[in-house]
């Protein structure tokens, strides 16, 4: 049950490139939702926000456009968590966007795939 997570993990960790949500499987003790809570940080004003994205609907956050793949959270009988994936573009430069992070982000381990940016911060809260 928890194998597909543990290797998701272990890819994540020793550097494999990111597994698209199409390609990825969550294991049985996942339920897909169709809406991610994200916790949004400007470092720049210390200011706090929480987005609440639709799948496959970017929104704007500062200069990032942020688009929510997938998201997945664990059944209410189970200890809670979620994981999301974002692809995340930087728009300050580059109105096309330039991509700073793809990937899985869980909710509780946000430091095993986070957002490297100089000005903000996501961190993944729930997915509904």
């Amino acid at each position: 049950m928890k194998a597909a997570r543990f290797a998701l993990l272990a890819a994540l960790l020793l550097g494999a490139p990111a597994i698209h949500p199409a390609q990825a499987q969550m294991d049985a003790g996942w339920d897909a939702k169709r809406e991610a809570e994200l916790q949004a940080l400007d470092k720049v004003t210390a200011r706090i926000t929480i987005l609440k994205l639709q799948l496959n609907q970017p929104i704007t956050f500062g200069t990032l456009r942020i688009t929510v793949r997938a998201c997945n959270a664990r059944p209410p009988e189970e200890v809670a968590d979620a994981a999301a994936w974002l692809e995340v573009q930087d728009t300050r430069n580059d109105a096309g966007g330039k991509p700073v992070f793809q990937g899985w982000m869980f909710a509780n381990a946000p430091g095993i795939a986070m957002l490297e940016h100089p000005v903000y911060d996501l961190r993944v809260l729930e997915c509904r």
